[in-house]
């Protein structure tokens, strides 16, 4: 069964705004992470590297748990 026309317009419009606030909620928790770990982050002398790594794992946890309280 081939997408229809409709259908593949309505799943342009949204996909974006979903990817957008997506992203948007995302950074807003990863930034709540910094601040939460700021102190033990500042002043360790890491490498951008490790820091990316971190958030990087760490936003891979967030994303893989959203409903785990349901459950």
């Amino acid at each position: 069964m081939r997408p229809k026309r409709l259908d593949i317009f309505i799943l342009k419009s949204f996909l974006l705004l979903f990817v957008a606030a997506f992203a948007i909620c995302l950074f807003v928790l990863l930034m709540n992470v910094l601040w939460r770990y700021a102190e033990d982050i500042v002043g360790k002398g890491l490498q951008f590297s490790f820091l990316a790594k971190f958030f990087w794992e760490f936003g891979l946890t967030l994303c893989r748990r959203p409903y785990r309280w349901l459950f």
